[in-house]
């Protein structure tokens, strides 16, 4: 099997694959994600998925057989409480997960209770709409450093010669209180950064990944990392591939410009 690549996709907000006009509003990140599995080239072993909607003391593993909703949004109509993804877990995978990180130093353990959340259930509706591939998520840090997620990363690099698909899965620009016009000048500066910094040379990426404050607008785009930090998980797996940006727009909600990367 071939070494697969690695994504850092912007997910979205909340359920909007089943909200007609959400979708409609974010058809160019829909038509991203569609293409994702002809990118790639062949079907997954299992996906594993670091979201930024789970945070937890250690790098948590999801080890269910079979997880369930955690519908993680609030504010919309009561059928998006009833959403089901129902794709199977990846308890073994889970297993070498956990394996893999105690081997790196980095802390974990199985949990058996955690269901999917939106960031991980509302892309995966597009991608792989069927539900058919064994799916997990890990947990980020609740201290975000982006140091400890790039470790993460590396140390799930070898499940990429396994046939595990790792995303990481949050927005590159998520500032709840500021979206429309007024987002346009922060989310556009900070976006150029990013890009510029991710097609760079490894060496440099991952170091201005580390100071990623210094970008312009960095607290006004990402006021809490949370959906920053899933990034560097999927950069870390890829430390050395080649980035290419396979999504991206200037006017979601009215204003943001947003990004997603294959690393590899």
């Amino acid at each position: 099997m071939a070494r697969l690549p690695t994504y850092f996709i912007s997910h979205g907000g909340g359920p909007w694959p089943w909200l007609p006009d959400w979708a409609e509003m974010m058809k160019t990140l829909a038509a991203s994600l569609a293409r994702m599995p002809a990118e790639i080239g062949e079907k997954p072993k299992a996906i594993l998925m670091v979201s930024g909607h789970w945070e937890q003391a250690d790098f948590a593993v999801m080890s269910s057989p079979a997880p369930g909703m955690v519908y993680d949004y609030s504010g919309f109509p009561p059928f998006t409480y009833q959403i089901k993804y129902a794709a199977p877990g990846a308890p073994e995978v889970a297993k070498r997960v956990k394996q893999l990180l105690e081997a790196a130093g980095l802390p974990t353990h199985l949990d058996d209770q955690r269901g999917f959340d939106h960031g991980v259930f509302a892309p995966m509706q597009v991608m792989y709409p069927a539900a058919d591939i064994p799916l997990l998520q890990v947990a980020i840090l609740d201290n975000y450093d982006p140091a400890q997620h790039l470790a993460l990363g590396r140390a799930l690099a070898p499940l990429r010669e396994e046939g595990v698909l790792i995303v990481g899965s949050g927005l590159s620009y998520h500032n709840l209180r500021l979206f429309g016009p007024g987002a346009r000048q922060p989310s556009a500066a900070f976006d150029a950064w990013l890009d510029g910094v991710l097609t760079s040379a490894p060496a440099k990426r991952t170091a201005e990944l580390l100071d990623w404050e210094k970008a312009p607008f960095a607290r006004v785009c990402h006021p809490q990392e949370d959906h920053l930090i899933p990034l560097m998980a999927a950069v870390g797996a890829a430390e050395n591939d080649k980035a290419t940006r396979v999504y991206h727009e200037d006017n979601m909600f009215g204003g943001v410009t947003a990004s997603s990367y294959r690393f590899g």
